[in-house]
């Protein structure tokens, strides 16, 4: 029998907490329980009773650990029993923002992990020893296995299974859980991409004037002849203000455009590919694919 240990954390995600006890807990080979450092922990709107503590860990085979709604450290002695349970050998996995846990005790460093996008300038900021992949639905290291938002929870627990079982146990695992058992793309085609700041803050009005004609086929002297600025000045200021060049940024205004007319129009590829400015169908597909991760396909198809 492997057991899997889900560690409630104080503000617990009650989505996270509840994705491996539902995915892993009806299925034969696994028993699952959940433990905290106190006998009830806060989870959202509700509090949860917990019938095991942190010794948990050390019986687990596996030890889940969800996100919290919270980024205020932990107390020393739930990261000392996650640094315990990994020094035995524990395969130790996260959900979402439960990473985030994972690299404050120090587990991640030098490793690629994942994490909720939203939350990934944050991880970065505060772990930048972990080699952080916001992109993808779960990063899976070996005895280390990082998972992005939400359902990514899902398809991180059903991999377990497959690793665990068998892909025909993890086959049933999915249909137990209506859930795909492999999706495409990865967390990608979930990010929202950067739009304009403020009107009137820095380089807003050439921002928003590239949100407008990002279907124009623009040069990089368009763009610095339309901010009155050269082009090495040009330059420097989107760095400065963006982070990106000015070509980078109108490539992300053209996959906004696309993203917008495959969720609200029926027009094919090629007519999106035009109305959003990409030169050709063929480079809107290999630029929407590498952006998102999807086919401009499958993306209309999950979000229409």
């Amino acid at each position: 029998m492997h057991t899997v240990a889900v560690l409630a954390l104080p503000d617990t995600i009650p989505f996270d907490l509840a994705t491996p006890i539902e995915t892993l807990g009806r299925l034969p080979g696994y028993r699952v329980e959940v433990c905290a450092a106190t006998p009830a922990v806060a989870a959202g709107p509700i509090r949860i009773a917990v019938e095991h503590g942190l010794d948990a860990l050390e019986r687990a085979d596996t030890v889940v650990v969800p996100g919290r709604d919270s980024f205020d450290p932990l107390d020393p002695e739930i990261l000392d029993a996650l640094r315990k349970a990994a020094a035995n050998g524990r395969r130790i996995a996260s959900i979402c923002v439960g990473a985030f846990t994972l690299a404050e005790a120090g587990l991640l460093d030098g490793l690629r992990a994942t994490t909720h996008w939203l939350a990934a300038d944050e991880f970065r900021r505060r772990f930048p020893a972990v080699e952080l992949d916001p992109g993808v639905l779960y990063v899976d290291c070996g005895q280390f296995i990082t998972s992005a938002g939400a359902t990514a929870g899902i398809d991180m627990c059903l991999h377990l299974v497959r690793r665990d079982f068998g892909a025909a146990a993890a086959a049933h695992a999915s249909r137990l859980a209506v859930a795909p058992l492999h999706r495409d793309g990865g967390q990608a085609q979930f990010i929202a991409r950067p739009t304009p700041p403020p009107s009137g803050a820095g380089l807003a009005p050439v921002l928003a004037w590239l949100e407008a004609n990002a279907h124009r086929d623009l040069s990089l002297a368009d763009i610095a002849a339309q901010a009155g600025l050269s082009v090495r000045t040009l330059n420097r200021r989107f760095h400065d203000e963006t982070g990106r060049s000015p070509i980078q940024w109108l490539a992300a205004a053209r996959i906004r455009r696309a993203q917008e007319l495959l969720e609200t129009t029926g027009h094919g590829v090629e007519r999106i590919a035009h109305l959003a400015g990409f030169p050709s169908p063929t480079n809107f597909r290999e630029q929407f694919k590498r952006t998102t991760g999807v086919t401009p396909q499958a993306y209309r198809a999950t979000f229409t």
